[in-house]
């Protein structure tokens, strides 16, 4: 894949490295508004079936297992008490300096998801940029 990736940057140039930084950015905002609306990306991760990302990066973090392993209980009336499982992603996004530096964490780690989505998207794009004379080259 990394040999794809550097045939299509050196084929593309400019186009390539601009579609590229968009994914990025469109990923790390993505990951951002969820993480700031408390979405627990953790479970999201183990449903696309990147479960062990999501354990190797609470370890990186300094976080411990325990978080899921102690409820944050949560009194709604007197007589009733509604248990409820800690965020993972809140706390890691609290521990470790914010929701953006988690988004920007989780991104870098989603690299292997991105290439293929450049790599998918930049010829069409290139073909339209030269369909509409906003590039020399006709791809």
């Amino acid at each position: 894949m990394a040999a794809r990736f550097k045939e299509l940057m050196k084929k593309y140039g400019k186009v390539g490295v601009v579609v590229h930084c968009s994914v990025s950015a469109a990923s790390i905002s993505g990951l951002y508004l969820a993480i700031k609306n408390n979405v627990d990306v953790e479970s999201m991760l183990e449903r696309v079936g990147l479960s062990n990302l999501a354990k190797d990066k609470s370890k990186d973090s300094g976080t411990s297992d325990n978080l899921s392993e102690n409820p944050e209980i949560i009194t709604k009336t007197d007589s009733e008490i509604t248990v409820k499982e800690k965020n993972r992603t809140a706390e890691l996004a609290a521990s470790s300096g914010g929701a953006l530096a988690l988004a920007i964490l989780l991104n870098k780690a989603l690299f292997p998801i991105r290439v293929p989505i450049t790599l998918a998207v930049t010829p069409p794009v290139a073909r339209f940029l030269a369909r509409r004379n906003l590039i020399n080259k006709s791809v």
